[in-house]
């Protein structure tokens, strides 16, 4: 079985918003997707993009995504690919995909002098914990995850208004 890997464009934005929608289902996280196929377009391709993806796909049929963005190490002076989400539609799992998936985001990470590669997992996601492990990623357990959002994050902006 072949696959090939190529960056997804603007007539793709339906298929990476399904691929989306496929991998908050595996996480349990379905009710947690707001955006659209035109957030997906606007995002990836409007006028000032800020994200990135790739499709894989088997005869032509897209089986897999990667969506990532850069970030930046104020400790390494450099920029990192965070990668935001991977997946993989289960059928299609173990025949290489994901492993080429993540060695050509790490092979971009390289090429553009990044100085890290990250991403989280969630905690139960055992089958995806052990295949990180296999690639040589290692956990960063001491640090939590802070997040702002919804009423929160405006609630903080608001504040920043007033000041």
């Amino acid at each position: 079985m072949s696959f090939t890997l190529r960056d997804a464009r603007p007539e793709d934005s339906p298929t990476v918003h399904r691929l989306i929608l496929a991998l908050a289902r595996y996480e349990k996280l379905e009710h947690a997707v707001t955006a659209t196929e035109a957030d997906i377009r606007d995002s990836l391709f409007g006028a000032t993009p800020r994200a990135y993806a790739l499709l894989a796909e088997v005869e032509g049929q897209p089986v897999g995504f990667a969506l990532w963005f850069y970030n930046y190490s104020t400790f390494l002076g450099r920029h990192g690919l965070y990668v935001e989400d991977v997946f993989v539609e289960p059928e299609q799992r173990g025949k290489g995909i994901g492993k080429a998936i993540f060695a050509d985001l790490a092979r971009r990470a390289v090429a553009q002098g990044c100085g890290r590669m990250e991403w989280w997992v969630l905690d139960w996601n055992a089958p995806s914990i052990a295949f990180y492990r296999a690639i040589g990623a290692a956990a960063m357990d001491e640090w939590t995850v802070q997040r702002l959002e919804g009423d929160a994050l405006r609630a903080l902006a608001h504040a920043a208004l007033q000041a």
